[in-house]
């Protein structure tokens, strides 16, 4: 029998272009796979929209704050039809990076030292020497982030104005320099390593999503033992926060202190056919349309 897959798409997050582009690719890829499927653009009437959808399965599409923090999965286990990626727990956990770090610490994993401050505390003084990066504490896909470089005056105007409304506590943690590197798990394998080389100065929203804004190197070419090192720390990180499904961790390598750090885990990586994970599941021979299934087949309550 045919199974019906919802797919959940878009939603009211600043990644929402972001989402209609992996939802709509996934959505092409189950269809392809034999699967029925009807899109969702989440609103207030998603629980109704879902009802009437009456789906086997619910694929999470969504970015950013309200699809990828634990609100909809909480949403989802109510619905009581399986979900893909992780759950309640583990969204919230990984969405919110100052916590996700402690726990990544607890688990012996090396991550970017820092603190969450009021924004309005740092907009007129460096909080701490530069250089140093600012982020939003709940925000995904470099949306929010600032590298403050030495010769800096000060922090970015805009953090402490009305027109910032990312929050009132900003992440500042120290910037470590180095190669981008990133690991995609999917279930309890790590599949590659990529190195992301962007264009401009740093990975930002811009180098993520414009066309030629980064280049993808996978496999990285990174010695042995650091490639052995990324993928067990992804796997890790992974299991710290009771991930389920898909993830991907990334993280900074600096060379010349031999550190590798992990900047943060994302329980729902972008899905296009070239985004980074299913560029690296592509890379161990499961084709965008097999990795969708897996995903969907992988989908439950309770996760």
């Amino acid at each position: 029998m045919t199974k019906r897959v919802a797919v959940l798409l878009g939603g009211p997050s600043s990644e929402r272009e972001v989402s209609l582009v992996s939802g709509a690719a996934c959505a092409k890829a189950l269809r392809e796979g034999a699967y029925e499927v009807v899109e969702i653009d989440p609103g207030e009437a998603l629980m109704q929209r879902l009802a009437e959808a009456d789906p086997d399965i619910v694929f999470n599409a969504l970015h950013g704050p309200w699809g990828e923090d634990g609100r909809v999965q909480g949403l989802l286990e109510w619905f009581g039809r399986p979900y893909t990626h992780s759950g309640v727990l583990a969204s919230a956990l990984a969405m919110d990076k100052q916590r996700a770090k402690a726990v990544f610490e607890a688990a012996g994993i090396d991550c970017p030292k820092g603190a969450v401050l009021d924004r309005k505390t740092i907009a007129d003084a460096h909080p701490m020497e530069p250089p140093y990066v600012i982020k939003p504490v709940n925000e995904g896909s470099s949306v929010g982030v600032y590298i403050i470089r030495p010769g800096d005056n000060r922090p970015p105007a805009d953090i402490g104005s009305d027109q910032w409304k990312l929050g009132e506590d900003v992440l500042v943690e120290e910037f470590i320099p180095g190669r981008e590197l990133t690991v995609a798990v999917l279930g309890d394998e790590p599949l590659a390593v990529t190195e992301i080389l962007p264009k401009s100065d740093f990975y930002d929203f811009e180098a993520k999503y414009a066309a030629g804004g980064s280049a993808h190197e996978v496999p990285a070419r990174i010695p042995p033992e650091i490639e052995k090192r990324c993928m067990e720390a992804a796997v890790a990180a992974h299991e710290a926060v009771g991930a389920r499904g898909l993830t991907r961790s990334d993280f900074r390598y600096d060379m010349h202190n031999d550190r590798l750090a992990l900047l943060e885990i994302n329980t729902q990586p972008g899905m296009t056919p070239t985004s980074l994970a299913p560029e690296q599941a592509a890379y161990r021979g499961r084709d965008f349309k097999a990795l969708c299934a897996w995903i969907a087949e992988d989908a439950s309550c309770l996760r």
